[in-house]
């Protein structure tokens, strides 16, 4: 069967799979905490247990005294527990950090931030001592004047790092998708193309994207929602938006021309998304809803 056409079957039966889980979503999410300084602006799985997941999130604030980085907890349906992480106090501080992905291959102990500037930070985590160390810092290549970017991703395609990375658009903006292949010896990406993106949903102040994942299968996940002001009201959805796959030495692009959503939120400004492997796992989503803090949900658990 060709590749092509393997992976149109999978992005059709996900959707299937998913979507009747939606009347009974409204009352799965778990708060994190309250307050505009501890939204969720991008998020990355740490560590996997049999009764517990641990997150590495980022938060936008642009202040001093404002935390940059956390760790959250989920243990079942208990309340997270929320772990604030110091940025290294040698460094300058980080402004409107909005995503943030782990490196294949470094078993969930490095990870890249990216400030919505197009600054990216090279992260280590030290699990024995609990602190995060700053690699190196570097920047997205070739920034289109205007640029607010709010998603970064990683993953091994074909042998190959392929960073994907989005501006978020706003109404009738389009929002962006580029791509290209990291080396991550040199810091250097190397672009490799772009293309516009739009949802259907949610509409009016809507930033199409809000974060993006990429899994093994080079399926490209993307959270998009609206933004009304540090009230609200918020919506969100998440959608499969198309997928990479490797056409020789090329990364190709092939998007959905048909999207819907497979998760909707009428209440809460979805900013953070990551994928847990496994029987036990899912699609996570983080809130940013600004004076209402942060909450977390597994879609469909």
């Amino acid at each position: 069967m060709p590749k092509f056409f393997t992976l149109s079957i999978n992005i059709i039966l996900l959707g299937a799979l998913l979507l009747p889980t939606q009347p009974v979503l409204a009352q799965k999410w778990l708060p994190v905490r309250g307050g505009i300084l501890f939204g969720i602006s991008g998020m990355a799985l740490l560590q996997q247990q049999s009764d517990f997941l641990d997150f590495l999130v980022v938060h936008d604030n642009k202040k001093a005294n404002q935390g940059r980085l956390a760790i959250i907890r989920v243990n079942g349906k208990n309340p997270p527990e929320y772990l604030p992480l110091n940025w290294p106090s040698n460094l300058n501080l980080p402004n409107d950090l909005e995503a943030l992905t782990d490196i294949p291959g470094k078993n969930k102990s490095e990870f890249i931030a990216l400030a919505s500037a197009g600054k990216a930070y090279h992260l280590r985590w030290d699990a024995v001592n609990k602190n995060i160390s700053i690699v190196r810092e570097f920047n997205l290549p070739k920034i289109p004047l205007g640029s607010n970017f709010e998603a970064f991703s990683l993953q091994s395609i074909n042998n190959q790092l392929v960073a994907i990375w989005g501006h978020r658009g706003g109404g009738k903006k389009p929002a962006k998708i580029y791509w290209g292949t990291l080396n991550l010896e040199k810091y250097q990406i190397t672009p490799l193309g772009s293309a516009n993106f739009t949802v259907p949903f949610p509409s009016g102040n809507v930033r199409h994207i809000s974060d993006i994942k990429v899994d093994s299968a080079g399926i490209v996940y993307i959270s998009a929602a609206n933004d009304n002001g540090d009230d609200g009201p918020f919506q969100s959805a998440v959608y499969v938006a198309g997928y990479f796959i490797s056409n020789g030495n090329q990364i190709v692009w092939q998007q959905n021309t048909q999207l819907f959503p497979i998760y909707r939120d009428n209440y809460h400004k979805i900013e953070g998304l990551e994928l847990i492997p496994g029987a036990k796992g899912g699609l996570i989503v983080g809130t940013d809803d600004e004076n209402m803090g942060a909450s977390i949900y597994i879609v469909g658990n």
